[in-house]
């Protein structure tokens, strides 16, 4: 649950920053400006940035509505949107090192906070998978 709200500050923050016009201060590294304007910073006139807030929003509720209900459903759902947001960190980490050959920071932050999703969706539905196996045998 933290994990995903620190992805939803981080992009609602940049969020915030494009429609104020706003370059934010690169904190480590210095290419925040290059990668925030590139022409990759927006599919289909939408912020990528945005669209990760959303991305993040989703999962963050469906936590909450897990942890409230204790429906296992919400939490595999979350599990499986996962890799949505692994192949867009992947894709924009790429275009960050080997295209634009600039480092932002909170895209950096994004993408860890991405993977670790991942990995924790991964684990989530490995450990389902393993239950329902053990309830079938022990029924059988």
């Amino acid at each position: 649950m933290i994990t995903t709200f620190v992805g939803f500050l981080d992009a609602t923050y940049l969020t915030v920053q494009h429609y104020f016009g706003a370059i934010p201060f690169c904190v480590i590294t210095t290419g925040c400006e290059t990668v925030l304007t590139s022409e990759w910073h927006k599919i289909f006139g939408i912020p990528v940035a945005f669209i990760g807030a959303i991305y993040y929003l989703f999962l963050f509720l469906l936590t909450i509505a897990y942890l409230d209900s204790g429906r296992r459903g919400l939490m595999l759902l979350a599990a499986s949107a996962t890799p949505i947001g692994f192949i867009a960190s992947i894709w924009f980490v790429y275009l960050q090192f080997f295209v634009l050959k600039e480092i932002c920071s909170y895209c950096v932050v994004s993408a860890l906070t991405s993977t670790t999703l991942f990995i924790i969706g991964i684990l989530i539905i490995v450990n389902h998978k393993r239950s329902k196996l053990s309830t079938r045998s022990t029924q059988l």
